[in-house]
Parts: structure tokens; C-alpha cells; sequence
């Protein structure tokens, strides 16, 4: 899951990438060594830039778009099936927006993860999407592909 603050996510004590290594520790059951390459193996797959140094670094040494990223590369790492995205883009400028949801869609692409993404912003829903469920007051009140939801809303 890609929680929607990765600031209040990530354990502060911790550097990232012994947060990823620890995931697959536990829930895959790496040693310490092959958990470590797998957390390095993940920077590169969430194009995190100059990973070697950041795979050190504390989630308050990061900007949002990093943080982001590690959010990603952690739910990530033990290759589910289902990726639940609850508002990744959320207190990221729009660029970085755009780069987060781009690495979702490739990554989703790449690795054949399906990708539930939580959001109220109906532009992501646009860019993103290729089924779309409206809920209003926890109840779906309409579902299909994004052309006929948007072309024709039931919802208004």
C-alpha cells in the first residue's frame, strides 16, 4: 500500500532503505544481505537518482517526491498482486505529481501489478484510470470505464 503522507509513513529513525530491507526481511524472509540488495534493486526501479547515497538517508533528508517514491518501492518490494494507492499525489507540486503518477502507470506496466488508486481528484482519475468506482457516503453509486463515467456521469 502507498500511503497518502509518506513523512508520517516512514519510521524517522530509519534510514529508507533499511525500512524496504526490513519489509522483505519480514515478509519474505531475506537475510540481511539479499534484503539489502533487493532495497537497492527497488531505488532503481522507482528511478530513484544517486540511490547508493539516498538507500542512507532519513526520510526528513528527502524531499516529498522521494519520500514518494520509497513509499512506492516498499509496497513494491515483496511483488504483490494489488497495489493500493490511497492519494499518492497529495501535497506534491504538480510536476512531481506527474512524475509519480508516469512511474505508477510504467511500473504497473512492468511488473504487472494491479494498481488501486484512491483519490479524489478527478484529473488524476483521467490520467490514470481505466475503470473508475464513484462512491458517495461509503456506497458505489456508479462504476465503468473511465470514458463513460466521464462522458456520462450518472453522478453528478
Amino acid at each position: 500500500m502507498i500511503f497518502q503522507e509518506p513523512l508520517t509513513s516512514l519510521n524517522p529513525v530509519y534510514p529508507v532503505g533499511e525500512q524496504i530491507a526490513e519489509s522483505v526481511r519480514i515478509h519474505q524472509g531475506l537475510g540481511r544481505k539479499a534484503a539489502a540488495v533487493r532495497a537497492r534493486e527497488m531505488f532503481d526501479l522507482v528511478r530513484i537518482p544517486e540511490a547508493d547515497k539516498r538507500i542512507g538517508q532519513y526520510p526528513h533528508e528527502m524531499s516529498g517526491g522521494m519520500r514518494q517514491r520509497v513509499m512506492i518501492a516498499i509496497a513494491l518490494a515483496c511483488d504483490p498482486r494489488l497495489l493500493i494507492a490511497d492519494e499518492p499525489t497529495t501535497a506534491l507540486d504538480v510536476t512531481i505529481q506527474a512524475q509519480i503518477l508516469g512511474l505508477i502507470k510504467q511500473l504497473q506496466v512492468d511488473t504487472g501489478t494491479a494498481v488501486m488508486l484512491i483519490t479524489h481528484d478527478m484529473g488524476v482519475v483521467a490520467e490514470v484510470a481505466d475503470r473508475v468506482v464513484v462512491m458517495n457516503q461509503a456506497k458505489i453509486v456508479e462504476q465503468g470505464p473511465v470514458e463513460q463515467i466521464f462522458h456520462s456521469p450518472r453522478e453528478a
